[in-house]
Formats: C-alpha cells, structure tokens, sequence
C-alpha cells in the first residue's frame, strides 16, 4: 500500500534542495559558504531531518539562483541546458577612479573557487589587488593590446596573446603601460 503525505504537511525541501545543489556541481561545503547556512544544517534538510525557515529558504534559493517557489515544490522542473547571460546582464565592477573595468563572467555559486573576469585597462589604468588567500592563482591572457604585471618585487610585460600564471597570494597590479586599451581574461582559483 503507497503511503501518501497529507496535503496539510509542510513541503519536503531536502529532495529539491539535494537536486539543486547536484545539478550545480556544488557540494554541501560550497553550498554553506555561499548561502551562509551551516554545513551540518543543510545536510540536516537534505535528509529531511529538520525544515528549514523561511529566512534560510529565501538565503538557498538565492544561493542556487531559483525561486523560492521552486525549493517549496514537490513537481520536479527540468533543468535548463543552456542558459544564456546577455551582455547587459554581466555584473560589472568599474574602476574609473584607476582607469579600469571588470567584468565578472563567472557564476556566483563559484565565487570564492574559480573566478574568471574580462579585465579592460585604459591607457595608463591599473588593476592592483592585496593578497588574497594562500595558496590562491591568478592567469592572465591578453586579448588586445599588451599588459605589465607586477606580483610582489616582480615586474614583467604580456603581450597580445600571451598568457601569465602568478601567485596571487601577495600583493599584485596589473597595469596598461601603452597609449590605447588593452583587454585581458582574467582567472582566479582559490585553493
């Protein structure tokens, strides 16, 4: 005999929090330290151990880039294979007061893992950046123009094409030497 669940029972969020965070490659770690909800918390609503409040829904959801609706549902919604970001979309962080912009091409959910940014210097902007957390890296490919980057007492030139890999766990500035804008692809992996 199927046993069903009475229609006054609260919604079982762990199944569609589980799908969710799978279907994102992310773990319970990542998930935790993007959403701010303790790691021992969500594998408590993964198992269906505890329901989690609103305020900790609303916190998921906006973790894993749904609705709040889709947590609460028990309809399983198919997942987009493709999923397209317009240009006006792209989070951007400008930088005129140095004469840069920074384009965040990566997701959210992998912010604080892997990061990758289109870096544009105006002629004579720089991009300098304390050190991050240890064991963290940065690689840079010039796309137009020619770039100088500095890590630590360390200075070289990266031309039109060519890729630098650095310790980003000191000090670094990448600037643009030349007299027209240059553009780069910028990646971050922190360890």
């Amino acid at each position: 005999m199927k046993q069903t669940t009475p229609t006054n029972a609260p919604p079982e969020v762990g199944a569609a929090l589980q799908r969710l965070r799978l279907a994102r490659g992310l773990t319970l770690e990542d998930l935790s330290r993007i959403a701010g909800v303790s790691k021992s918390m969500l594998s408590q609503i993964e198992r269906e151990k505890a329901n989690p409040t609103i305020a900790i829904t609303w916190r998921l959801a906006n973790a894993l880039g749904v609705q709040i609706g889709e947590l609460l549902s028990d309809v399983e919604k198919d997942v987009e294979l493709i999923k397209l970001v317009d240009a006006h979309e792209t989070p951007t962080l400008p930088g005129a007061h140095a004469g840069y912009v920074l384009r965040i091409l990566g997701p959210m959910e992998l912010a604080g893992k892997y990061e990758w940014y289109e870096l544009t210097l105006a002629p004579g902007g720089e991009l300098v950046s304390q050190p991050h957390d240890p064991g963290t890296t940065e690689h840079l490919t010039v796309m137009h123009g020619s770039m100088e980057l500095e890590v630590a007492s360390s200075k070289k030139k990266v031309k039109l094409g060519g890729t630098a890999r650095y310790v980003a766990d000191v000090q670094h500035a990448i600037r643009n030497p030349g007299k027209s804008e240059a553009k780069a692809l910028l990646v971050v992996i922190h360890r």
